[in-house]
């Protein structure tokens, strides 16, 4: 049954309506894609944020475990810049001819204890409260990120493990899929603490959560993060790769505790 004149009138200037409010939108190309360390989202989102600006780029930034990532290329997920916590990664896409070079180090990250208001834990870094906790009872659930694919849960595993800890709370331990999610869990009543990433606990919204102290260096393998381009990668990203490497995005970097590279 045709539609009445002043209806169809109605919805031809309805519809013309919306295309003149969103010109190009039918033609408009999606956004490249940065695929990121969940340590990064604080951090990255203002330094993208302060790029798109600048530049009139867009960027899509997706974040998750680096090993997660990792898979996902191999098997052609359409990224086009990887930003990994562990350049270990970077490098076998390399070797398997999935990437551009074999990249570039953006940053050295740190981990350390989070302890939301309210535990029953203290936020102590060399983890002295947390084996007396593991001992008298007041802990039970603790989170990290999952060692199987998160350079920042195997980093805490690997502190766990240096503090003699490791073997005792296994049982206890509530796994985030990424380091983001495991410092969400230790500060949500999932858990009484967790091991999470200096530059989430940097963040204000995470900070006002609780309390954070940094683990010693020794006691895990550096956190030697590395980025790299993808095949394909467009302008907008090659840019973005390159500022990356300027003292303003540096000074973002920074102030979210990570390290710069030295080498």
């Amino acid at each position: 049954m045709p539609r009445p004149p002043r209806r169809r009138a109605c919805l031809q200037l309805l519809a013309s309506a919306l295309y003149a409010a969103a010109p190009g939108t039918l033609h408009a190309q999606p956004a490249p894609t940065v695929a990121a360390a969940s340590d990064l989202k604080f951090a990255l989102e203002e330094v993208a944020g302060r790029f798109e600006r600048e530049s009139g780029h867009r960027l899509r930034l997706v974040f998750g475990s680096s090993g997660n990532f990792y898979a996902q290329i191999l098997q052609g997920a359409p990224f086009h810049l990887y930003m990994s916590a562990d350049e270990d990664f970077v490098f076998r896409l390399a070797d398997a001819g999935r990437t551009v070079d074999r990249g570039r180090l953006y940053a050295h990250g740190r981990i350390g204890i989070l302890v939301p208001h309210g535990s029953p834990l203290r936020a102590d870094g060399e983890l002295h409260d947390l084996a007396a906790a593991l001992k008298d009872g007041r802990l039970r659930k603790f989170a990290i990120a999952n060692p199987e694919h998160a350079p920042y849960g195997q980093r805490a595993e690997e502190a766990l493990r240096h503090a003699g800890l490791w073997d005792a709370i296994r049982p206890r331990l509530v796994l985030g899929e990424n380091v983001s999610q495991a410092a969400q869990f230790a500060t949500s009543g999932s858990a009484q603490g967790g091991v999470v990433a200096l530059s989430l606990a940097r963040a204000p919204s995470v900070a006002a959560l609780g309390r954070f102290e940094l683990i010693p260096e020794a006691w895990h393998r550096p956190l030697r993060q590395r980025m790299v381009l993808l095949p394909g990668a467009p302008a907008a990203v090659r840019d973005f790769y390159d500022y990356l490497s300027t003292p303003a995005a540096q000074a973002i970097m920074q102030r979210y505790g990570f390290a710069m590279p030295r080498d």
